[in-house]
């Protein structure tokens, strides 16, 4: 536990959470937050207690997009079909709300393992997007755009 004395945090307490028998992640893009929890299993992956295909309606024209993109991480690690993934996400819309999901699959697995760490960042899995929406600002119609200008 760091304390006010010691703000550096070692290696060990900056690994994610083991809840039970699941490793705990959490995921963050634009609006969106998940928390997720892997545990051994069979690979399914249940969004807010829905299957994550119900769950993601907005991609079910692309379906092969929605589990390309939320299972990377296990693609990566090589462990496709060994966890099961179990997932609350809220706020934010779809793409934000499934690269939350990606992020917290992530980090859960270096809970699992510390050795998919390397594997993981290096794929650009571990990195949070910090993109977010640009404020509007006073005098513009969007957050860039101005009134037309003319001349006379």
């Amino acid at each position: 536990m760091t304390t006010l004395l010691d703000p550096v945090a070692t290696q060990e307490q900056r690994l994610p959470k083991k809840v039970g028998d699941a490793y705990h992640g959490v995921g963050r893009r634009k609006e969106a937050v998940a928390r997720v929890y892997i545990t051994e299993g069979t690979g399914q992956a249940k969004i807010n207690g829905r299957p994550a295909t119900e769950h993601f309606a907005a991609f079910q024209d692309a379906p092969e997009y929605l589990n390309r993109h939320l299972m990377t991480p296990f693609y990566v690690t090589g462990t496709v079909g060994r966890y099961d993934v179990r997932a609350r996400v809220g706020g934010g819309g779809p793409t934000g709300q499934l690269e939350a999901v990606r992020l917290g699959i992530a980090r859960a697995l270096v809970g699992v393992a510390p050795e998919f760490k390397k594997t993981l960042k290096d794929a650009g899995l571990l990195t949070r997007d910090a993109r977010v929406v640009e404020r509007k600002k006073y005098g513009r119609r969007k957050a860039r755009k101005k009134e037309q200008y003319s001349k006379r």
